[in-house]
């Protein structure tokens, strides 16, 4: 009997021992890419039982076999077995070895400074209008290039860190232009100089930055670590960790930062804890987070044009809320099923009032919110589920895509009707319009390896050229991005 009980048990530990093998081998091979080969994160979220607070089982089983709406997480059902799909929902719910940590002391220690602030050069090596400049994010080999927007031509290219993600922000002035990458890497780079100055490590796995209004600071919101993480602008000095907990010291992840610069301050999110933080800027460290309750998780937010109202939603919620940012109340639900990452709604003057328009991460409709009574005006229905809406103060026509889908929807303004849906390249995804600082032109992306930024006349609708990219995202003009234009994210 003894040598049978330990012949099973050096049965049941090889069979263990393989099947840990096993759920390893299947991570590195289908997973890894996007999620980092230590499920710390990459294209996708880190995956670890500590940031997946609002996960289980049940629900991380339905992800990996049928994959998630709206985001390039494709389903596995018919590439794995039900053994390997349940092995990897154990293996994200196991704590790692040796569990990840990113402390102050770390991040100082990844601080490079290869240009101090105020040594180089103050005039532009090239000559453009500095305020019409695009930064173009190409995602198929981690680049970007600084693209003129008077001439529609490149002027330069750089490789930049992986996986950029929340959008580049620019500095007041519009020289220099601030990174985030999903691992925590931001850097900054000067645009008069086609240079990269300065670069450290905020976190391990990112959501965004934000930059104040006064160009001083630099706010970092991570998913892991639970932090956010204020620098000095200038040279990228870390200035202060903010845990991220609530009240009872339960700690979450940060699904967006903004600056709010009729308030300066910060505004963030929580993705785990149902708060909102205000962080202001305008006083001595260390900045001090005002907690504001919020009905339910955040997942993305955005502001009124006086940034006096947070307009908020969850990816599981039937509504958005509301909340008057000064006295911290929820004042409305609106029927919004649903709000694009990182803030893409933008506004507009609709019949004497302000109205919010945003695409839907789950159904194939744009919703219009009076911003007066925060009631639903229409829902405008399109080929399916999107993430960008953009427009321009000169602009009689509002711009939306279909993601993933080669379509794009262009919206009158004054009768909310589609009046044209292009189709710039069949077969491909088509996403993300920026303007040009005067509304004359919208580029668009052709989000494929062999993809281009396609130039539309604002007006006619006419396509005036193509310029080939590598997988080209987000394209960011400086003017509308340090005006703050109601076409565009901030």
């Amino acid at each position: 009997m003894k040598l049978n009980h330990i012949a099973a048990c050096v049965t049941l530990l090889f069979s263990s021992a393989s099947q840990s093998v096993q759920v390893e081998q299947t991570w590195q091979q289908h997973c890894a890419s996007c999620h980092g080969e230590q499920r710390l994160g990459g294209m996708g979220p880190a995956l670890l039982p500590k940031v997946m607070a609002r996960l289980n089982k049940e629900q991380a089983l339905d992800v990996i076999s049928n994959g998630r709406a709206a985001t390039q997480m494709s389903g596995f059902k018919q590439q794995l077995s039900v053994a390997q799909r349940v092995a990897l929902v154990d293996y994200i719910f196991t704590p790692p070895a040796n569990a990840p940590s990113w402390d102050a002391k770390q991040i100082r220690a990844s601080h490079t400074l290869p240009h101090p602030y105020g040594s180089l050069p103050d005039k532009p090596v090239f000559e453009a209008d500095m305020m019409n400049l695009f930064v173009v994010v190409e995602m198929t080999d981690h680049a970007a290039t600084i693209l003129d927007g008077d001439k529609l031509e490149p002027i330069h290219r750089f490789q930049t860190r992986r996986a950029l993600h929340g959008g580049p922000k620019y500095s007041p002035d519009g020289r220099y232009v601030y990174f985030a990458s999903r691992d925590g890497w931001i850097s900054k780079y000067d645009i008069y100089n086609l240079k990269v100055v300065a670069e450290v490590r905020a976190g391990i796995n990112t959501r965004n930055l934000a930059v104040a209004f006064d160009g001083k600071t630099v706010m970092v919101g991570n998913y892991l670590p639970n932090s956010l993480v204020l620098l000095d602008a200038e040279n990228l000095d870390l200035l202060q960790v903010i845990e991220v907990n609530d009240k009872a010291g339960k700690p979450s992840r940060v699904s967006a930062v903004y600056t709010a610069p009729p308030r300066k301050s910060f505004i963030a999110a929580l993705k785990d804890v149902e708060e909102v933080w205000e962080i202001g800027y305008d006083g001595k460290l260390p900045f001090e987070p005002r907690r504001i309750a919020a009905q339910g998780y955040l997942d993305d937010f955005f502001f009124d044009p006086d940034y006096r109202h947070l307009i908020g939603t969850s990816r599981d919620d039937a509504n958005g809320q509301v909340i008057e940012l000064d006295s911290g109340k929820h004042i409305a639900s609106i029927e919004l099923t649903g709000m694009p990452h990182l803030g893409s709604g933008i506004t507009w003057q609709y019949k004497g009032s302000n109205i919010m328009a945003t695409p839907n991460f789950k159904t194939g409709e744009i919703s219009a919110i009076d911003m007066s009574d925060w009631q639903l005006v229409k829902r405008i229905p399109t080929k399916g589920p999107g993430f960008f809406m953009r427009s321009h103060e000169n602009s009689r026509y509002a711009w939306a895509d279909v993601f993933f889908g080669p379509n794009k929807h262009v919206i009158d303004k004054k009768s909310l009707e589609i009046v044209k849906t292009l189709q710039p390249a069949p077969g491909k995804t088509s996403a993300h319009v920026e303007f040009t600082r005067d509304g004359k032109y919208a580029l668009l992306s052709i989000w494929d390896d062999d993809g281009a930024i396609v130039v539309y006349d604002g007006d006619s609708l006419e396509e005036i050229k193509r310029i080939p990219m590598k997988k080209p995202s987000g394209k960011y003009n400086v003017y509308n991005k340090t005006h703050y234009s109601r076409g565009t994210s901030h």
